[in-house]
């Protein structure tokens, strides 16, 4: 099994132990890669604290299982529309829908079973919030495309991965959109930052097969612009923050992510084979110091 399992995957534990079919069909949802759910998952429980009602415990584990299925479908959508793409470079070519061992039929059939997932997790939700979490369909279905159109996919996938933040705060609230607008775009700048870092890993692969991102936008000063999203990203925060609250002190609350972020930067190591997937991985911890920011500012 070895050599079907792609270089960034993290196969252990229960998808290790699983028969070859459900093992392929786990793969197929990046189930041997948690980082894409938590990335998903923080900007819901960002909106969630924010929106000053509490922990809401019982909401947030709502929204953890509808942003390990979501993303879970985003994944197979992706590799369906994508498997031809992913023959064709060396990370992604022994994925499952690429490599033949689950064909488009029921990878289809897999994916409606997750979205019937999310569906019942959307039901759990007020109306307000299952009308913002359906307007982001549009944006989901395009994305794989867009690799193909704009030198700027990660942009789009920063519309499309922090949408549980919009939603995370309708669910509670239903005022102060300028607030949940700095918040946004604020996290739509680290998305970018964080997946152009990403990116890194097939800039030669991309560039033969015509594929387009930002890591190959910037060329070698990636690290360069990798600083700056993340640098728009605390800007906007700290707005969101202080539109939220006027105190310099909610402020304050964005030092350990700073932080952080500084960190991945003066560490980034653009052309090192592993050193940009770790520092890629690690902005589940962003998430996490970013939680707790929203968690004091909104509560306190």
């Amino acid at each position: 099994m070895t050599e079907q399992i792609v270089p960034d995957s993290q196969h252990r534990g229960l998808v290790a132990r699983l028969p070859q079919r459900l093992c392929d069909l786990a793969m197929l949802a990046r189930f041997d890669r948690p980082i894409g759910w938590w990335l998903l998952f923080w900007p819901c429980v960002w909106g969630v604290w924010l929106a000053g009602a509490g922990s809401q415990w019982a909401l947030i584990g709502w929204l953890l299982l509808g942003s390990i299925a979501m993303r879970g479908a985003g994944c197979v959508y992706n590799d369906i529309v994508d498997a031809k793409l992913d023959r064709q470079v060396a990370r992604t070519a022994s994925r499952p829908v690429a490599s033949g061992r689950v064909d488009k039929r029921l990878a289809w059939g897999w994916l409606l079973a997750l979205c019937l997932v999310g569906l019942i997790v959307l039901l759990q939700l007020r109306w307000q919030a299952q009308l913002v979490a359906l307007a982001s369909l549009a944006l989901v279905a395009a994305y794989p495309f867009m690799k193909r159109i704009t030198w700027w996919p990660q942009a789009w996938l920063g519309l499309v991965f922090t949408w549980g933040l919009p939603v995370g705060w309708a669910a509670l609230r239903w005022d102060n959109w300028h607030v949940l607008a700095a918040a946004y775009a604020g996290a739509v700048c680290w998305v970018i930052g964080y997946d152009t870092i990403y990116a890194l890993q097939d800039r030669e692969d991309d560039a033969l097969v015509g594929i387009r991102s930002s890591a190959l936008r910037m060329g070698a000063r990636a690290r360069e612009g990798v600083a700056a999203f993340y640098a728009g990203a605390l800007v906007f925060w700290a707005l969101a923050f202080w539109l939220y609250r006027a105190d310099w002190l909610a402020i304050l609350a964005l030092l350990p992510v700073a932080i952080h972020l500084s960190w991945q930067v003066a560490t980034l190591k653009p052309v090192d084979p592993t050193n940009p997937l770790d520092r890629f991985r690690s902005n589940r911890w962003t998430g996490a110091l970013m939680a707790a920011a929203c968690f004091v500012v909104g509560n306190a």
